[in-house]
């Protein structure tokens, strides 16, 4: 907004008869214009910067106000408007409210409250001259709420909005124990790729698939926790508690993955590179509450849980979902298991036996494409040096291999170095090749899939295979 813009606004604030009054959707009241004070009985260090529910959740007799602010979140379709009573401490007034979303865009971005004093109003004997003045005030809250939705704007999930607005405590440090599912996705060579785009064109690319995979969470009752990078933590089960969370999930999760082809198609669009997704999935007991200080909170959740669903999901390679045993125990639905796999992670007795989901029934019935590339052959082995991984770190010994058949997105690796499965490791192939193997076969050689992909890989392949065959 320009300065010129900024005090238009402020003059209009400043002058107009009726209050406005914004609520972030943590709860802290963002924005009280002079008319506001008067009409409330508050002084602005009163109210500025404090939260709602300690502000005006006092007195028994203002539950109706309350009540008007949480109509705008319970119903989002439509403004809403009510005559309520208001004690001041002293006297009871009779206040006019226009309460609705504040948007930014599509987005939603908090709550306003617009007030008009109509205590001499309701004592007017003339009724027409009454319902003169409100279609007045309606035509003047109209224009001014438009140019407030266009000034004020911030995000968060809507289940987390009514926790925090519906209750007295929602604005409290804490949190309860709760079994719920974890979902946690992240892009393959993310990292990479930022190296070589376009700050803009990255940003642009990552917006749009953030707010696709965004649309597809909440379409199955998640909540989405984070944005951390290009990854997403989400949950199902809370705020709002579901007996269908595990299902809901992985449902959201295929999904997601079936989503992949319209934004890669979007991105080819704009010569943006093709994006590659894995997630994990995984159900039990964790704390989710808000978490952090008076100063800065956030809701969140927390636990061993959370952590074994990073875990899980670091085992995905690109278009895969890899669902914990709880989940698939729990969601009642009829799954499509593309294979099942043992992993022993750090933190966990024993082993994990985890499937990897390709499609889910009734009553979601969603389906994800799996690619099925077999590696060509090539004409003489190609070799190559690599390093063994421990997390995304390459240890200084370097190891020794031949690639013998290459897919678009993997390789048959020969090599006399112990390999296990789900081993990564980093090839020097025109660039820092990220892989995972995925497979041990019978003739000692390792099947593995790309996980990053140099700029450099397709060139540095086709001098190689090219030297080999000259030779």
């Amino acid at each position: 907004m320009s300065d010129k813009q900024e005090l238009i606004r402020e003059s209009i604030m400043r002058d107009m008869s009726e209050g406005v009054m914004t609520i972030g959707f943590d709860g802290t009241i963002t924005y009280v214009n002079p008319s506001a004070l008067g009409i409330l009985s508050r002084s602005g260090d009163e109210l500025l910067d404090h939260s709602f529910g300690a502000c005006f959740f006092d007195y028994e007799e203002n539950d109706a106000f309350t009540q008007a602010v949480l109509d705008a979140v319970y119903d989002q379709t439509r403004p809403h408007e009510a005559i309520v009573p208001y004690f001041t401490g002293t006297q009871t007034k009779q206040l006019r409210m226009v309460t609705s979303f504040l948007t930014d865009g599509e987005q939603k971005a908090g709550v306003i409250v617009v007030l008009s004093d109509m205590t001499e109003l309701a004592e007017l004997r003339d009724a027409v001259k009454a319902m003169e003045r409100i279609r007045a005030l309606n035509d003047q809250l109209e224009l001014r709420n438009k140019l407030l939705n266009e000034t004020f704007g911030r995000f968060l999930s809507d289940e987390i909005v009514r926790q925090l607005l519906e209750t007295p405590d929602g604005l409290a440090l804490g949190g309860k124990k709760r079994t719920l599912t974890i979902l946690m996705s992240d892009l393959r060579g993310f990292t990479a790729m930022s190296e070589r785009m376009d700050a803009a064109d990255l940003i642009s690319m990552l917006n749009h698939y953030l707010g696709e995979m965004t649309e597809v969470i909440q379409s199955y009752n998640g909540t989405i926790i984070e944005f951390i990078g290009d990854g997403i933590l989400a949950i199902f089960g809370a705020p709002t508690p579901s007996d269908t969370h595990a299902a809901d999930a992985v449902a959201a999760a295929v999904a997601m993955e079936a989503r992949m082809e319209a934004v890669n198609a979007w991105n080819a669009e704009r010569d943006y590179p093709v994006l590659e997704m894995g997630i994990g999935v995984n159900t039990g007991e964790v704390i989710v509450g808000n978490i952090g200080s008076e100063k800065r909170t956030k809701y969140g959740v927390v636990g061993s849980h959370v952590n074994l669903c990073g875990r899980i999901e670091s085992y995905t390679v690109g278009g895969q979902v890899l669902i914990a045993p709880l989940t698939r125990e729990k969601c009642g639905a009829a799954l499509t298991v593309a294979q099942e796999m043992t992993v022993y992670p750090k933190g966990v007795k024993g082993e994990l036996v985890l499937s990897q989901v390709t499609g889910i029934g009734e009553p979601y019935n969603v389906t994800a494409k799996v690619r099925d590339t077999k590696p060509q052959a090539l004409e003489r082995p190609v070799p190559v040096r690599f390093h063994k991984l421990d997390g995304k770190h390459g240890g200084a010994r370097s190891y020794y291999g031949g690639i013998l058949a290459v897919a678009h997105d993997g390789a048959v690796l020969d090599t006399a170095t112990e390999l296990e499965i789900y081993d990564n490791i980093q090839l020097e192939a025109g660039g820092k090749l990220f892989c995972k193997v995925m497979e041990k076969r019978d003739d000692g050689c390792a099947l593995i899939r790309y996980t990053s992909i140099p700029a450099g890989y397709e060139a540095w392949l086709k001098a190689e295979t090219n030297k080999k065959t000259e030779a």
